[in-house]
C-alpha cells in the first residue's frame, strides 16, 4: 500500500471506518507476526502475541500523531508488548547458552550420509535451532539483537522503536551480538565444520524429542535453499559473517491468518462483555 493511501486509511480508521481499520491491520500484520515469531520461536505463541499486539494497535490508533512513520509506531507498540507482557517475559526465563549447548550435544549420532528426503527436515532443524538460540538472551537484549541485527533497522529508528538512548542501545546490541557470535562460532556445525553439533547428526534426536516434525514442518518447507545448498553458501562467507548469515537467512514469515476482521470482532466482543 502506498504511503498516501495508508495515511488516508489511518485517518478514516481513526474516524471509525471499519473497512479502513481492517486495511490498516492487514498492512502491518506480517511485520507484527514476524517480530513475534523471532522473539518467541513457537508459531502458536507468536500468533497469540501478534493478535494481542494488533488489538493494542487498534485501540491505541487514536494516539498516533504522525511524528514518526506508522511502521516505526507499529513496531514500538509491538516491542512494548513483547518486552513487558509477563507471559512473554517469563516464557523462556530459565534458558541459557550452557543449557542450550548441553541439549544440542545430547543424542548426536555419526553422520548418516546424504538423504535427499531429509532436506526439508534438516532445513526445519536449522531454522528452528537458529531462532531458538536467541531465547538464551534475556528479552531486552534479544529484542535489541532482533531489531538491529536481524531486521536491520538503523540506529536512529531502532532507538525510537525501543525507546532507549543510543548508548543503551549500542551496549545491548554489542553484548547480544558478542554472545550469539561466540556460541555460533564454537558450537554450530554450519558455521564451524569442527563443531560437534551439525544438523544431520542432530536430526534423529530432534525428531524423537518432538522438537521438529517431519510430517508437519513449521519452517523447513518455506526455505528457498535446500539444507546442503545453504551450508555451502554459509561456509563460503567469512567466518565473522556466518552468524548473521544464519540469523538473517530465514523465510518470509507471513501472518498465518487474516487478522483484519478477526481483530475487530474480538474488540467488539470485549467491549460488550465489559461491565
Amino acid at each position: 500500500m502506498r504511503s498516501s493511501e495508508l495515511e488516508k486509511h489511518i485517518e478514516l480508521a481513526r474516524e471509525g471506518d471499519r473497512k479502513s481499520l481492517e486495511r490498516v491491520v492487514r498492512h502491518v500484520q506480517d511485520d507484527v507476526y514476524h517480530l513475534s515469531l523471532r522473539m518467541l520461536v513457537d508459531p502458536d505463541d507468536a500468533r497469540e502475541a501478534a493478535q494481542e499486539i494488533l488489538i493494542r494497535l487498534v485501540t491505541k490508533l487514536s494516539t498516533f500523531e504522525g511524528r514518526s512513520s506508522f511502521k516505526t509506531w507499529t513496531y514500538r507498540v509491538a516491542v512494548n508488548y513483547l518486552i513487558n507482557a509477563k507471559k512473554v517475559r517469563d516464557k523462556h526465563s530459565g534458558l541459557n547458552f550452557e543449557a542450550f549447548r548441553d541439549d544440542l550435544h545430547a543424542g548426536l549420532i555419526a553422520d548418516p550420509g546424504p538423504s535427499p528426503e531429509d532436506q526439508v527436515a534438516l532445513s526445519e532443524l536449522r531454522i528452528s535451532c537458529t531462532m531458538a538460540m536467541l531465547l538464551c538472551l534475556d528479552v531486552k537484549h534479544r529484542m535489541a539483537y532482533v531489531i538491529g541485527e536481524v531486521l536491520e533497522f538503523d540506529q536512529g529508528e531502532a532507538v525510537e522503536i525501543l525507546c532507549i538512548s543510543k548508548e543503551n542501545y549500542r551496549q545491548r546490541l554489542a553484548r547480544a551480538r558478542s554472545k550469539v557470535e561466540a556460541f555460533t562460532s564454537q558450537y554450530c556445525g554450519i558455521s564451524n565444520a569442527a563443531a560437534k553439533c551439525f544438523c544431520p547428526r542432530r536430526l534423529l534426536a530432534a525428531q524423537k524429542s518432538g522438537r521438529i516434525s517431519r510430517d508437519s514442518p513449521n519452517f523447513g518447507h518455506l526455505s528457498q535453499l535446500g539444507f546442503d545448498d545453504f551450508v555451502r553458501k554459509a561456509r563460503s562467507v567469512e567466518a565473522s559473517l556466518r552468524t548473521i548469515t544464519l540469523q538473517q537467512a530465514m523465510p518470509e514469515f507471513h501472518s498465518p491468518e487474516d487478522f483484519g476482521s478477526e481483530i475487530l470482532s474480538i474488540i467488539t466482543e470485549r467491549e460488550v462483555l465489559e461491565p
